[in-house]
């Protein structure tokens, strides 16, 4: 029999067949996947795909409706005190108490873990040093900028030198100067063994981040690969943005659908592309004289849309 133990070594997270169910609604629906010590793995997909309810079955809040799930070959039905214990968790809301300092925040959650308070107050100082929060220890968080916030917030749940960072839409709301700052902090936190489940709206953050990722949709999993695979497989190694004006953008998806074009074609807001299905050069056989014409490399934010659809989606 082959011995499987070193494959189970190297999983963070394996589901398999993972059900959530609410009522008659599933959210999620009989998903597999795993997550490789070491690599950070994204979650995309619209609002209502089935992303935070993974998530909340993961980090043991929610229970599994069905199928088996097991994090750090621990099993979330029978372990989850254990799994908590490795886990660190960076939820979207802000759940930093007002009425506590900086450091203070960071000593009441690693009161939780049990750690004796000398070893807490160095790793809460260690952990805003990171995080380039030090100077702000004895602030209030409601002194701190928006940024701040969630870089506290990240520190936070490193206090208990946690195996697995379940990050949350980790940069929401922040300027393009404090996501940099946020990205270069965690790859560094990866680069130190430290494994990292993603979910996101960024599809820049997740490219940038993730060695791996799902895209999800209605409670299942679309696709699965790296960045560069998805893109590669998906969407092509390039597309053509054909700039139009919207009363003229009927007329140009008329001649397309008409004409020999090497590609798939796509409406998108006040551009027409085309995704070629070999050489650019050759994707479209008749004049685009007078229109505004850009090609650029395929990117995650082509996948997702191509995948999931343009559709707005409500929580």
């Amino acid at each position: 029999m082959k011995d499987t133990r070193a494959i189970h070594d190297t999983r963070a997270v394996h589901a398999e067949g993972l059900i959530k169910q609410y009522g008659g609604l599933t959210a999620v629906n009989g998903v597999d996947f795993e997550v490789i010590r070491g690599e950070c793995f994204g979650f995309l997909g619209p609002n209502g795909a089935g992303k935070t309810s993974t998530m909340k079955m993961i980090t043991c809040v929610s229970p599994v409706s069905g199928g088996s799930l097991r994090v750090w070959d621990m099993d979330v039905r029978r372990q989850p005190r254990d799994i908590k214990g490795v886990l660190g968790v960076v939820s979207q809301a802000d759940s930093l108490d007002p009425d506590l300092n900086v450091i203070q925040n960071l000593l009441a959650f690693g009161r939780y873990f049990d750690l004796p308070s000398k070893e807490a107050r160095q790793r809460a100082i260690d952990s805003l040093a990171l995080f380039q929060l030090k100077d702000k220890t004895i602030s209030s968080p409601d002194e701190l900028s928006g940024g701040m916030r969630r870089r506290l917030m990240i520190a936070r749940a490193l206090i208990n030198n946690p195996s697995i960072l379940v990050l949350d839409e980790p940069t929401t709301g922040l300027d393009p100067q404090a996501r940099l700052m946020v990205w270069d902090k965690l790859s560094l936190l990866k680069s130190e063994g430290i494994t990292m489940l993603l979910t996101t709206h960024y599809m820049d953050e997740a490219a940038y981040l993730c060695d791996r990722l799902v895209v999800m949709d209605h409670g299942e999993i679309l696709a699965s690969g790296s960045p560069e695979q998805l893109i590669r497989n998906i969407v092509g190694e390039e597309v053509i943005e054909i700039h139009v004006r919207h009363s003229d953008k009927e007329e140009l998806m008329r001649r397309l659908s008409e004409s020999s074009v090497n590609g798939r074609i796509e409406d998108r807001a006040d551009c027409v592309l085309i995704y070629p299905n070999e050489d650019a050069d050759s994707a479209t056989s008749f004049d685009l004289s007078g229109h505004y014409i850009t090609r650029r490399p395929a990117n995650l934010e082509d996948v997702f849309l191509s995948l999931t659809g343009r559709g707005l989606r409500e929580e």
